[in-house]
């Protein structure tokens, strides 16, 4: 049996957040009516904009006569028939497309162009907050998401606060922020029990969902929420104890409150029954009763017609999935010293093999010591390493996905360039194998591929001929390897009388490849050792070479020497 207990900590995290003084500061700017604040009025929106020494504060307000609906517009549809491209840097291989609240985007189209100006104009060096109560709190949110796109060059992150907002976007949208815990971090929505609009969205049939911190609070106490899941639930759970018009919490009142009750130690409700509880279990129950301003009295409960037991019960295995979600996600720096041991292993296994006057490649086809079968753990280990690490930075927004990939690009060539050969040579030890490069070649080794020559690209990188010492590179291409391989099939179906003149040209372009790959240094000298599959190759075509400089350089192994210090001239 288990000894592990789970927590829900999110009535401990509340007070660090009502303790900070931010909501009060915030709440202050949005109800203040301060003369010297700039107020800047669109169609159907205002904001002002509170600047401080080192703080910007921007609020959004809806004007009276605004109706919030409850549909949702694609991200498709706002780029083909609003040409609306502003929130497509969200968008990922996996998620293409997300969806928004009709009325809200539209309100924050019809003001598109002055929001750009404001976003251009802001402090970058300055903390930004941007903030804004009930509809407006929506708006703030779809500007905070138009800002995420800058953060990573060089800007500070901003902290968009909510005050009863409904929510924004389907469940698409709350996975593409969530792909990125910068970008999450960025949302905090404070939501009081007695305020009806934060849940008008989520009762409805359609697919909304949060992201970002809710602060859920009441008279008594608070809780914060990161679930979007279990945010959604309670939500809808609460829906039911509330009258079916809107309520107006005071949330001045309220963060005023939960400022002072913040350094009382005491947050649980006296009277709580408790006894039959698992401890996450009990510390939901505690959380729902600050949060819902529930008590013990079974009158008050019957009251608010909550089932704290039942919702208890449905939350804790909504967190209980988050948990286990949190745990296996993908994080390649927690386990970067793993791989760096592993291809420290490969290290050792290559110079281990050139002792023995074999490359590693011809080692690992031939496997006939232990050493090539104790290699295979950290084969199989960066394998899997580089796939998730691939599939991540794909499921990652663009800008961030390519700031992630940049970070991990120089790792990654390495692992390619000293692992995919391995695989090659299982690939053609299997009968009737070929034709590896289209047909055996794992997706990631191709991504890996791709991002070094985008990255050449961008930096201007040219493929000139440089001299240098190349007695320990690995070879650049990956799949010199798949090559070589497919010419030793041909040259056996030549020397079977089953070539052909197509088959003789492939050789031909095989040669000129390997020739000009020499030319640039970015060939290993292994391929040069006795009884490695190149030498193979070059014994059984020299007498068909077409390529007079490769036979010249393949004439003397003195050259292969000239060529490992770098000294070879290549005509």
């Amino acid at each position: 049996m288990s000894l592990t207990q789970s927590f829900s900590s999110g009535i401990v995290q509340a007070p660090f957040v009502t303790s900070s003084r931010l909501l009060l500061k915030t709440w202050g700017v949005i109800s203040s009516r301060d003369e010297d604040v700039v107020h800047h009025v669109g169609k159907g929106l205002v904001w002002k904009v509170c600047e401080e020494s080192d703080l910007t504060v921007v609020v959004f307000d809806v004007k009276n006569d605004f109706d919030l609906q409850q549909n949702l517009v694609s991200s498709t549809y706002l780029k083909e028939n609003n040409n609306f491209h502003r929130f497509e840097f969200l968008c990922t291989k996996k998620i293409l497309e997300f969806s928004v609240n009709w009325s809200a985007v539209s309100l924050f189209i019809d003001n598109f162009e002055k929001l750009d100006q404001l976003k251009s104009k802001i402090n970058s060096s300055h903390r930004l907050i941007v903030t804004g109560h009930g509809v407006g709190g929506a708006i703030a949110s779809l500007f905070t998401v138009l800002l995420l796109e800058s953060i990573g060059t060089g800007k500070k992150r901003p902290l968009c606060i909510t005050f009863g907002s409904p929510l924004i976007g389907d469940k698409k949208l709350q996975e593409a922020i969530s792909r990125s815990s910068i970008w999450n971090s960025c949302f905090l929505h404070v939501v009081s029990y007695k305020d009806s609009l934060p849940k008008k969205l989520s009762s409805q049939p359609v697919d909304y969902m949060p992201f970002g911190t809710f602060l859920f609070c009441s008279d008594t106490g608070a809780t914060c929420f990161e679930n979007p899941e279990s945010v959604l639930e309670l939500l809808v759970s609460s829906i039911s104890g509330q009258s079916q018009g809107f309520e107006v919490a005071d949330y001045g009142k309220l963060v005023e409150n939960l400022y002072r009750k913040s350094i009382c130690k005491n947050l649980i409700p006296r009277g709580l029954n408790l006894t039959h509880s698992t401890s996450l279990n009990s510390s939901i129950r505690f959380q729902l009763s600050a949060a819902l301003g529930l008590s013990s009295d079974i009158q008050q409960l019957q009251h608010q017609n909550i089932d704290i037991n039942a919702l208890a019960t449905k939350l804790e295995a909504l967190e209980k999935k988050f948990m286990s979600q949190k745990k296996v996600k993908f994080d390649p720096s927690k386990k970067l010293n793993m791989m760096k041991i592993d291809m420290a292993n490969f290290e050792l296994y290559k110079k281990l093999c050139k002792s023995q006057g074999i490359g590693y490649y011809d080692c690992f086809k031939k496997d006939t010591s232990t050493d090539d079968q104790d290699v295979i753990p950290s084969q199989k280990r960066l394998r899997n390493y580089w796939s998730d690490m691939v599939e991540e930075a794909e499921m990652k927004p663009q800008t961030e996905a390519a700031a992630f990939r940049t970070r991990w690009l120089f790792a990654g060539t390495n692992y390619r360039r000293m692992v995919e050969p391995l695989y090659i040579a299982e690939y053609y030890a299997k009968d009737l194998r070929k034709d590896y490069e289209a047909k055996g070649r794992s997706r990631h080794y191709i991504v890996l591929e791709k991002w070094l020559e985008e990255d050449k690209k961008e930096k201007g990188d040219s493929n000139g001929k440089t001299r240098r010492n190349v007695e320990s590179i690995l070879t650049f291409d990956s799949c010199f390897w798949a090559k070589l391989e497919e010419a030793l099939l041909l040259c056996g179906q030549l020397e079977n009388s089953t070539g052909n003149e197509e088959g003789k040209g492939k050789l031909v372009e095989f040669e000129n490849y390997v020739y000009e790959s020499l030319k640039k240094y970015e060939v290993s000298p292994e391929i040069f050792l006795k009884g490695s599959s190149y030498m193979s190759w070059w014994n059984k075509y020299k007498e068909s070479a077409d390529n007079h400089r490769l036979a010249s350089f393949m004439s003397s192994p003195q050259h292969f020497d000239q060529y490992t210090e770098g000294a070879y001239f290549f005509p």
